[in-house]
């Protein structure tokens, strides 16, 4: 039996010494538009996951910006100054810490624009 405590001992503290996973990430992301349509889905990032129809790429782009919805870098694309206000809104947490994000964008183009992607459900 003495045989085996140090090869368990050695086995508990390489388990101790794993790399720490990072928090997970969890959005629940909404738009409400000027006629009445609401859109809703969920994302997940690492590991990535949810309803968003590019989770991938959403998380991918949150991942730039350390989570913080208002430093998302737009993409360039034309809209049309049509004025149809879309407001977004964004709850949860990003590696374990909490996220509350809500703006307002012209139209769905812009919104999707400016917010990357990320918005664009």
């Amino acid at each position: 039996m003495a045989f085996f405590e140090p090869i368990g001992a050695c086995v508990l503290a390489l388990a101790c010494m794993a790399p720490a996973q990072p928090a997970e990430s969890t959005f629940q992301l909404t738009s409400h538009d000027a006629r009445g349509r609401v859109g809703t889905v969920s994302l997940t990032c690492e590991p990535t996951g949810g309803s968003h129809p590019t989770r991938g790429g959403a998380c991918a782009k949150l991942s730039e910006v350390d989570g913080k919805f208002d430093r998302l870098r737009a993409e360039p694309r034309a809209c049309t100054l049509e004025y149809n206000p879309v407001d977004v809104s964004a709850v949860g947490k990003w590696r374990g810490e909490p996220v509350t994000y809500r703006t307002s964008y012209a139209n769905r183009c812009v919104a999707d624009t400016e917010s990357a992607g990320v918005f664009t459900f």
